[in-house]
C-alpha cells in the first residue's frame, strides 16, 4: 500500500513558477514508476507527465514540453513537479500517481494509487 500527499499547489499569475511536491508513506516509491495528472472543471482527467523507477526516462504531454519537469529523490520518498511559465490553461487540479509496472503510461487507469490533489490556478 502507498499513500501519496501533494503539495505546493496555490494560486500564481500566468509566467509564474510553481513546484509541486508527492510525498510518499506506507511503501518506498523506488520500486514504483510516477506520473502527474491534472484536471480542470468539467473535463477528464489528463496525463502530464511520467518518470521511470530510476528516473532516467522522462515522458511530457506536448502541452507542458519545455515548460514542466518532473523529477525524484528516492532518499525523501518524493516526485517533483516544476512547472515555469505557467499559463491560464493549466489551471487544474493536479494528482500523482504510482505505478507498480515500470513502463511507461498515460492513461490514468493503469496507475495503482493515487493523492488526494492540489489545486493549482494560474490567473492572466
Amino acid at each position: 500500500q502507498v499513500q501519496l500527499v501533494e503539495s505546493g499547489g496555490g494560486l500564481v499569475q500566468a509566467g509564474d513558477s510553481l513546484r509541486l511536491s508527492c510525498a510518499a508513506s506506507g511503501r518506498t516509491i523506488s520500486s514504483s514508476a510516477m506520473g502527474w495528472f491534472r484536471q480542470a472543471p468539467g473535463k477528464e482527467r489528463e496525463f502530464v507527465a511520467f518518470i521511470s523507477r530510476s528516473g532516467s526516462i522522462t515522458y511530457y504531454t506536448d502541452s507542458v514540453k519545455g515548460r514542466f519537469t518532473i523529477s525524484r529523490d528516492s532518499a525523501k520518498n518524493t516526485v517533483y513537479l516544476q512547472m515555469n511559465s505557467l499559463k491560464p490553461e493549466d489551471t487544474a487540479v493536479y494528482y500523482c500517481a504510482a505505478k507498480l509496472r515500470p513502463a511507461l503510461a498515460t492513461v490514468a487507469r493503469e496507475y495503482d494509487y493515487w493523492g488526494q490533489g492540489t489545486q493549482v490556478t494560474v490567473s492572466s
